[in-house]
């Protein structure tokens, strides 16, 4: 493609928020139109970048809402919205309750939607996948008081499931204390 044709499109896709929210809102109009009423879409946005932690896509509820508003209207089912850690407030500058509510509880509760939370779930040291070590089971207390807090629907799992497969049965049975560890060089050579 020539310069010519990329500057269009730059300035068709990018640009302001708005503009920037034009491509997945067509995405999202275009799967609804070819699968119907009845299919559910689920739409995954992430709140944090792997070279910026502190980067963000909304600074507050409002833009949040300006965000997400545009894409149920265009026919999402469910949000997915993937942090770092899922139990890190989006907004902790926030008084009260409102400081302390995840993004996968913000999305819920401004979409009416249902959210799946994920972020270091049954994870507690820092993940760098340059190094391989053993990263310590994390208590499940904040899942579990998240999820009766009505924070989210679903707790996307990953990592935690990889190294302990029995990792939901153990959650279920009351058995925490037996959690596996994640290490990425075990995962992979179980894997491959």
């Amino acid at each position: 493609m020539g310069a010519d044709q990329r500057s269009r499109r730059r300035l068709r896709w990018l640009g302001s928020a708005a503009q920037r929210l034009r491509f997945p809102v067509e995405v999202v109009r275009a799967v609804r139109a070819a699968v119907g009423p009845d299919f559910p879409i689920l739409y995954r946005f992430s709140q944090w970048k792997q070279a910026d932690y502190t980067a963000t896509l909304a600074d507050s509820p409002a833009e949040l809402e300006g965000l997400l508003a545009p894409l149920v209207d265009a026919g999402v089912d469910v949000f997915h919205p993937s942090t770092r850690r899922h139990y890190v407030p989006a907004f902790p500058e926030l008084a009260g309750a409102d400081g302390e509510l995840s993004l996968a509880g913000w999305t819920k509760r401004l979409t009416g939607l249902p959210a799946v939370a994920v972020g270091s779930v049954g994870l507690q040291t820092e993940f760098k996948p340059s190094e391989v070590r053993d990263i310590e089971p994390a208590p499940v207390e904040a899942v579990l008081r998240q999820f009766a807090d009505n924070e989210f629907d679903v707790i996307a799992v990953g990592r935690a499931l990889l190294s302990d497969p029995e990792w939901v049965n153990k959650l279920r049975s009351g058995r925490q204390g037996e959690f596996v560890g994640f290490n990425i060089g075990k995962a992979l050579s179980a894997l491959y």
